[in-house]
């Protein structure tokens, strides 16, 4: 029967290993970890901690900003069902507002033609409004032939080159493009294409003026320039700066034609 002064056989004993005086009876005694100093070396180990709340930010945001793409490509399928509605039941939703003060026509290419493609859109417009101009100086070369004796006959004719070709180039030619840049219509860049050229071959054609089909003299080509300056001086510089006008149109409408050709064929 074990006496109330024998050892606990399972109490732990304190044994120090390192101690000289270590016996059977001491206690050994480890440090706690609470006490160690745990990291990388430093002395001071910052904790890192990462919040969930800002990934769940980033994912409400990712979401709001798919709706928000979402509801604006919806509302711009609705704009275009609705134009087009309205333009295959006749009714035009173009307002007229060129020229400012005076509009006749409808054309606002920084709100309507896309960014990438509106500088090509100017250089057309430019180009519509050198034929404009072309054809005006055409009247007035000519009215000061006519004052100088060249006959009345060129004058009808000049004036009626003028007064269709001004609004024929629009319709033709500048409003397809104008229509086929807002919409990618490939019918109305095929139509574009093949009027244009007529509008080059005819540029061309004024730029020589050969007496041949219209009356020579009704066109400030180089060869009635040269026709009539031997006669009259100033009529001569002025039919030469209508070849010059003429030439400077050929060349721009030659370079539009390449680029609304290359323009064209990225887009397909």
């Amino acid at each position: 029967m074990p006496r109330r002064d024998d050892p606990n056989p399972f109490d732990e004993e304190e044994v120090n290993p390192f101690s000289k005086g270590a016996g059977p009876g001491s206690k050994l005694h480890f440090p706690s970890l609470s006490s160690l100093h745990l990291g990388f070396g430093n002395k001071h180990d910052a904790t890192v901690d990462i919040p969930l709340e800002t990934m769940n930010d980033s994912k409400k945001k990712a979401k709001e900003l798919a709706a928000w793409e979402t509801d604006l490509r919806r509302r711009e399928m609705d704009i275009k069902r609705r134009e087009d509605a309205l333009s295959n039941s006749g009714v035009s939703t173009d307002e007229k507002n060129w020229p400012p003060f005076f509009p006749i026509i409808h054309h606002d290419i920084a709100k309507e033609i896309p960014i990438h493609a509106q500088k090509l859109q100017y250089l057309a417009f430019a180009s519509w409004l050198g034929i404009v101009l072309c054809l005006v100086w055409n009247v007035i070369a000519v009215t000061v032939c006519w004052i100088k004796g060249g006959g009345v006959k060129i004058f009808f004719l000049a004036t009626i080159y003028a007064l269709l070709g001004c609004p024929l180039s629009y319709v033709l030619w500048y409003r397809p493009l104008y229509r086929a840049m807002r919409t990618d219509s490939a019918v109305k860049f095929g139509w574009f294409f093949l009027l244009y050229l007529f509008h080059i071959g005819f540029c061309i054609f004024a730029a020589i003026a050969p007496p041949i089909v219209f009356h020579g003299k009704s066109l400030t080509g180089i060869l009635a320039a040269v026709d009539t300056i031997s006669d009259h001086l100033l009529v001569g510089i002025f039919y030469l700066v209508g070849f010059g006008l003429f030439c400077l149109e050929t060349l721009i409408s030659l370079w539009v034609l390449q680029k609304v050709y290359m323009y064209f064929r990225g887009q397909k």
